[in-house]
């Protein structure tokens, strides 16, 4: 039986389809792309969830070690030092893992319960003096000799990934986004974790399949790339101010 496309865009609405009848000439057409976003978005949530769980492992063992040096405990909680949201986000974290102090408090469920936000605000610049430099860089041991390029390298490539991460999750649009360089900045970013996490994400990740069955049809319109990533001297100075949402 044949799909009534009029009735499937009734029941998404014409507000959610603006983008995808933009970059298509029929009803049909932005139908099937809206239908291949949504198998893009799945295996989106797959890499950015290797990524998230991979990259706050490795800052966690790192922030362990980095409260040792400075205490006789490796329960950095009690010790980090956090900008105002950081410090709501970790106290949510605990009361979530706790069930608001109903049951002992267990490492790796607070851990759990930190967002990809957290994590990608903890390498970002304002935290370059007080965790990346004296601990949180072993984290990417990989990654360019230059701690402040490195620095800044990594934060791009988790503000990228937590952003199309979002996008994906909250199933808003991303085939106008390129997928193809969010693949690879994801691989080389866990590479610079271990070099088999990113061959295992490789091997995981079936997204590049995904971008190259996209809808071919002659009347599809050319969608807009991502802008190619600043260069590192200029990702150094830049400095991000964002919420910690997810």
């Amino acid at each position: 039986m044949p799909m009534d496309h009029e009735r499937v865009a009734a029941l998404l609405s014409a507000p959610r389809l603006t983008s995808y009848r933009q970059n298509t000439t029929t009803l049909t057409e932005a139908v099937e792309l809206y239908e291949w976003d949504l198998r893009a978005a799945s295996r989106v949530l797959v890499l950015t969830g290797l990524v998230e769980v991979i990259v706050r492992n490795a800052i966690d063992r790192e922030l362990a070690g980095w409260a040792s040096r400075r205490s006789d405990s490796s329960e950095w909680f009690d010790h980090v030092p956090l900008d105002a949201q950081g410090a709501a986000d970790l106290a949510k974290a605990r009361l979530r893992a706790t069930q608001r102090g109903r049951r002992p408090e267990v490492h790796g469920r607070v851990v759990a319960e930190l967002t990809f936000g957290f994590w990608r605000y903890l390498v970002e610049s304002r935290y370059h003096t007080a965790l990346w430099v004296p601990g949180v860089h072993r984290a990417f041991p990989d990654g360019a000799p230059n701690l402040r390029v490195r620095r800044a390298e990594v934060a791009q490539r988790l503000q990228q990934l937590h952003f199309v991460r979002n996008r994906a999750a909250h199933y808003e649009p991303i085939h106008e986004r390129d997928l193809g360089r969010d693949q690879r900045l994801a691989v080389e970013l866990l590479s610079w974790v271990s070099p088999v996490a990113g061959a295992w994400a490789e091997r995981v990740s079936d997204l590049p399949a995904v971008i190259a069955a996209r809808p071919r049809s002659p009347h599809l319109r050319c969608t807009r790339a991502t802008p190619h990533p600043e260069t590192a001297r200029h990702r150094a100075r830049k400095v991000v101010s964002w919420t910690h949402d997810q």
